[in-house]
Parts: C-alpha cells; sequence; structure tokens
C-alpha cells in the first residue's frame, strides 16, 4: 500500500502474500496501540469512530504506551515485545538472489564471476525446488550433488549460502506419512486435509505445535546445518493458502481464524531457536510475512513477490517505512520486483537501476526476481521440475548499467561502519533502520506527510526517483540543520524545498550537519 497515514483506512488483519499484518500503529497524538491478538480481523479507523474486530477469539488483549517522540514510543514498544539480534556483518552488505539456482554448478558460477569481477558478495541465496519434493528438506542429490564442498567453496570467496525453506508438506514427501500420523500438520475441519495446491497436493508444518517446530528443525539441522549452512530463508511463512478459509484450517493452538496471524512468528521462532541451541549468537531468518514480536527470533522480513513496475516500487517506500514503525527493523525488497521483468527491455533496465540503487539505503541489500524468460527444468527421469528465470546478476542488464550497480555494491560496502552503528540502535533500542520523516523531526508538521523521502537512520536523507523518465526530483530538508550530496558535495540550508538533478547513476541522498564526509563523491 501506498500510505503511511492510516486514519480513515480500512485493513484486514490477515497474513496474505506481500500483506503483512503486524498490529501496532503510532499515534501523532503521542501514543501505540498494540492489538495483542492474533485472530484474523479487521481494523477500521473512520471519522467518528475506530474499530478492532476478531472473526474468532477466546480473549481480547490490547496494550498502550506513551511517549513525548516517535522514538519513545517505539523504543517502548520494543522493550515489550523484543529487539532485534545485533545484524551480523554479512547483513551490511549485498545479496545475491534469482528464481532459481537450480544446480550447485550455477551457485559457484555466479559467486565464481563476482570474485573475480572485484564485486564483494556476502550472500548467495539458493531458492525454492532445490528438494526432490515439497517437505523433503532437504537438497536433491541430481542436482547438488556436494553440497558441503559447495558451501566450503563459497566460504573461501567470502560467501555465506542462504537456503530456502517452505513449511508445506506435499502429499508425495518422504516426511508426509510421519508427520500426518504425528500430528505435526495443519488440518482441515471439514474435508480433506487439502491446504494448497503448488504443483501437487499439499498442506503445512502446524509450528503453533511444539513437537512440530522439533521435528521441522531437526530435519533442517540434519540436511542443511550440518552441511555447513547457518541462513535460512523462510518462504510461504503466512502461509500461503490456496483458499483462505480461515475457519476450516485447524492448528493445535487453535483455528487459523483465531490464531492464523502468529504462523510467521511461530516459523521464524523455529530456526531461531534450532539455531541458538547450536550455538549461533545472531541468527538471521528472510522471511516473507510477520507478526508483533518477529524481530526478536531474527526475522529480517521481505515484501513478498511483488511485480515489476513502477506504482510497486513506490509502493515499496511506504512497506518499509510502516514495517520499521510495526516494531520489526530488518526488512528487504526485491531489487526490481518478484514478478516480471526482461533483463533485455530497455524500460525495465531503467526500472532496475533505480530499484537498486534505493536498495543500498535498505536495511538489507537484496537483488531477486523471476525474471524473463523462463527456462524448464528436467531430471533424468523426465520430470518437470519448477521453472528457472532468466538472468538476474548485475551484469545481465547491460555493460553501462553494470558499472553503475557496482558502484552502488561498492558504496554500501563504504557504508558499513555507519550501517552497522544503525543496526546496533535498532538491537539496543528498537529504533527502525529506515524511518519516516515525521520519526526524525516530528516538530515539522510538513514531515508527517511525506511518504516518497525518509532517513535512513538519523544522518542519511534518502531521497529516491520513484517515476519513470524522471531526472530530477523536488526534495524538502528540514529546517534546523545543514544538508550535504552525497554524490557531488553541495551544502544546503534545512527548511526549504530545493529541486535536485537525478540523472540515472545518481539517487538523490543528503548528508545531515557534516556526518559521512567520507562517502561523498563514492557514487
Amino acid at each position: 500500500q501506498d500510505f503511511l497515514n492510516i486514519k480513515y483506512c480500512n485493513l484486514e488483519l490477515a497474513q496474505r502474500n506481500s500483506q503483512a499484518s503486524v498490529p501496532f500503529l503510532l499515534s501523532s497524538l503521542g501514543y501505540g496501540f498494540l492489538w495483542h491478538n492474533p485472530a484474523v480481523g479487521r481494523a477500521n479507523f473512520g471519522a467518528n469512530t475506530t474499530e478492532w474486530f476478531a472473526q474468532s477469539t477466546k480473549q481480547l488483549d490490547y496494550w498502550i504506551t506513551a511517549g513525548d517522540t516517535p522514538d519513545e514510543i517505539e523504543c517502548a514498544y520494543s522493550a515489550v515485545t523484543g529487539r532485534v539480534p545485533m545484524m551480523p556483518e554479512y547483513g551490511l552488505g549485498f545479496w545475491q538472489c534469482k528464481l532459481r539456482y537450480w544446480n550447485q554448478e550455477q551457485i559457484l558460477s555466479v559467486a565464481e564471476t563476482y570474485h573475480q569481477k572485484g564485486i564483494k558478495l556476502d550472500v548467495i541465496v539458493c531458492d525454492f525446488f532445490h528438494w526432490p519434493r515439497m517437505g523433503d528438506f532437504r537438497f536433491d542429490e541430481e542436482f547438488f550433488p556436494d553440497p558441503e564442498e559447495m558451501v566450503k567453496r563459497l566460504e573461501e570467496l567470502g560467501v555465506q549460502l542462504m537456503v530456502s525453506v517452505w513449511p508445506e508438506v506435499a502429499w508425495t514427501s518422504e516426511n508426509y506419512e510421519e508427520m500426518k500420523q504425528k500430528g505435526l500438520l495443519v488440518k482441515a475441519e471439514k474435508g480433506i486435509d487439502l491446504a494448497k495446491l503448488f504443483n501437487e497436493n499439499s498442506t503445512f508444518t502446524d509450528v503453533t505445535n511444539p513437537q512440530a517446530r522439533d521435528y521441522l528443525w531437526e530435519k533442517c539441522r540434519k540436511n542443511y546445518l550440518e552441511k555447513g549452512i547457518r541462513l535460512f530463508w523462510l518462504d510461504e511463512a503466512e502461509p500461503g493458502f490456496t483458499t483462505y478459509d480461515y475457519d476450516n484450517y485447524r492448528c493445535r493452538m487453535g483455528t487459523q481464524a483465531q490464531v492464523g496471524n502468529l504462523y510467521p512468528q511461530l516459523f521464524t521462532r523455529t530456526f531461531y531457536e534450532g539455531l541458538r541451541r547450536e550455538g549461533l549468537e545472531k541468527p538471521v531468518n528472510l522471511v516473507r510475512c510477520a507478526w508483533a514480536g518477529s524481530q526478536r527470533y531474527g526475522a529480517l522480513v521481505w515484501s513478498g513477490d511483488i511485480h515489476s513496475d513502477w506504482k510497486t516500487f513506490r509502493r515499496q517506500v511506504c512497506a518499509g517505512l510502516n514495517m520499521g514503525i510495526a516494531g520489526i527493523p530488518w526488512w528487504t525488497t526485491d531489487i526490481g520486483g518478484f514478478t516480471g521483468g526482461d533483463p533485455e527491455d530497455a524500460a525495465f533496465r531503467q526500472l532496475l537501476v533505480r530499484w537498486f540503487e534505493w536498495g543500498t539505503f535498505c536495511p538489507v541489500m537484496r537483488l531477486h526476481g523471476d525474471r524473463l524468460p523462463a527456462e524448464r527444468v528436467t531430471g533424468k527421469d523426465g520430470r518437470q521440475h519448477q521453472h528457472t528465470g532468466g538472468p538476474n546478476e548485475i551484469w545481465s542488464f547491460g555493460e553501462e548499467n553494470e558499472k553503475i550497480l557496482a558502484a552502488y555494491i561498492r558504496l554500501r560496502d563504504a557504508m558499513r561502519p555507519y550501517t552497522r552503528r544503525l543496526m546496533e540502535e535498532a538491537h539496543r533500542y528498537g529504533r527502525p533502520v529506515m524511518r519516516s520523516m515525521f520519526y526524525e523531526f516530528p516538530g515539522q508538521e510538513c514531515c508527517w506527510e511525506m511518504k516518497e523521502q525518509y532517513m535512513f537512520g538519523s544522518d542519511m536523507l534518502v531521497a529516491p526517483v520513484l517515476y519513470e523518465d524522471a531526472m530530477e526530483r523536488e526534495v524538502y530538508l528540514p529546517e534546523g540543520h545543514t544538508w550535504t550530496l552525497l554524490h557531488d558535495g553541495t551544502a544546503y540550508e534545512g527548511g526549504q524545498t530545493v529541486s535536485v538533478k537525478a540523472p540515472l547513476s545518481v539517487i538523490p541522498v543528503f548528508l545531515r550537519d557534516g556526518s559521512c564526509r567520507e562517502l561523498i563523491g563514492l557514487i
């Protein structure tokens, strides 16, 4: 959605792909309100009344805090719901991803190419359907014959491997019958236990059941952790039912109508607690959805399977700012959008470059997408596997654009001391990494209405170019400060709106009161 001010909005309280429902609001009147109820429902913020509604629940609970500034409110809220761990060093750099690297050779080849080009790559992602069947929770030996050697070589290149795990279990999975007999799967109240139709019939792991969480983690510990993998991408965490008949799906804690919004938090908790038991101090789990408190389990939330277009791009700015207000500082997006996008198309290349520039100033910088054209994957037995998308590496979008993208990766790397400080503030105090203008400048009334510029921490004002073919944009510079353009060092006094040139290689970023001067001129 493309708004920060939710007054006069009607919002569904339910988890869906690209809709994370975290029912906390921050009021300009100086309070924060948490609807502490994971039931599916709605919130209506009318002109004459505010209504919170739960479809089915056994208890109603809410929590209120107050403060003189948004920062006071956020810090008090996170003190109750929990704070993120400290982000590890690999979270400060660049992550490479696509749909999908379908074999071991592809992953190593991409990592080797980045290394040969002298471009620092921190994380590469092995996406879904690297398994034989959905719910097997292991590599398919045909396409990944030696995962330990793959992980070892990546580590030699300074790259961490992240592996996708879905909670979905197909009827054909080697684990399905055992999980069904032990009561570890989501069940239907009526009819057959079928919750998802995606390639084949399946249902979901019941992560509200501690025994199911232990079972899932043990499979992943044996098949991934023991092979050296410490990073997990927890996809389809809503979970993604084919039809959202919330009252027809029952978990151990209750029906989805009663407790469904808690599912992504407990899915994340499964891996956080498992990794902590194995001695990992700073778990990071990339996850497609969240609820209040997900952040304390190392949740790095992303905005889901979004479209590759300018309207969707603009919405991502609000999405990231709203997620920070919701108490979840770690957030990312599929740079370039997920659905569609042809690397050979000039119009898409422009969108990708602008999105990539903005992604440099998100909590985590991650390139992902299902690009055109798709490529079919066939196993030795003739079985068709999930397709792989087109090229999505920085050299896939033309030589001139590659130079621009590489420059922003190097800038992101140079920003590590500053980004590390922001992650420390998130860990210690619960502050967002991406901050709305009103968060930093609540006393300046106009800042409460701004949704296309924001603060990356307290010292960087980011004004992404969000419209096709735009080569300049207007930026408001808050009063009481001096603002210096990152790319050329031009200084401006605050309290004015300025028009800034923004050729394709430039995103307008201003430094507050002489901070981060060592970064000037790096783009």
